[in-house]
C-alpha cells in the first residue's frame, strides 16, 4: 500500500536583524523591545528573557548574584557605548579581562554570544553557560588586545 504526503510548502522567510553589538543574528521584536545601548532592540530582548529566572532567583541561589554580575558584564562587553569607554573597561574589569590599554573596536566576531546561550539552554544550566561565555567574551577581547599590541 503507497502512501501519498503533501509536502509543505516552504515557509516564508522571517526578516532578520543584526546585533551591531555581538553580530547575534535575530527576528526584530514587534514592540521595538527593551533597550541597552549598543544592542539591537530583539538582542537586549533575548537577553532580558533568557536571565530573568536567573535574575528573580538571583538572592535565593548561592552565588546568583555573581552569575547575574557576570551575565551582565559579558554582554556589556559584547555592547560597548561608543564614545563611552569607561564603560566597557568596567565591564571588562569585572570579566577579569587582560586586555591592554586599547579597547577599541571590538572583535570583528564573537565566538559566543547571547544567542548561543539561549540555544542551549535546554541541554545546559545557564550558571555553566553564562561562565563558558564570559570567558569567551574575556578571550576575545585579550586575543584583539594582543593583535593590536
Amino acid at each position: 500500500m503507497r502512501h501519498d504526503r503533501a509536502v509543505p510548502a516552504d515557509v516564508p522567510s522571517q526578516p532578520t536583524e543584526t546585533c551591531p553589538g555581538c553580530g547575534a543574528v535575530l527576528v526584530p521584536v514587534p514592540d521595538g523591545g527593551p533597550r541597552h545601548p549598543g544592542a539591537s532592540a530583539s538582542c537586549a530582548r533575548l537577553y532580558e528573557v533568557t536571565l530573568r529566572g536567573l535574575r528573580e532567583e538571583a538572592d535565593a541561589a548561592p552565588g546568583g548574584d555573581a552569575v547575574v554580575a557576570l551575565a551582565d558584564a559579558a554582554y556589556d562587553a559584547q555592547h560597548p557605548v561608543a564614545g563611552s569607554p569607561e564603560q566597557l573597561r568596567a565591564a571588562l574589569d569585572r570579566l577579569g579581562a587582560r586586555t591592554g590599554l586599547a579597547l577599541t573596536p571590538p572583535p570583528h566576531a564573537w565566538r559566543t554570544t547571547i544567542a548561543d546561550v539561549a540555544a542551549d539552554l535546554d541541554v545546559i544550566d545557564l550558571q555553566v553557560l553564562v561562565e563558558s561565555w564570559a570567558r569567551a567574551v574575556s578571550d576575545d577581547w585579550a586575543t584583539v588586545a594582543t593583535h593590536r599590541g
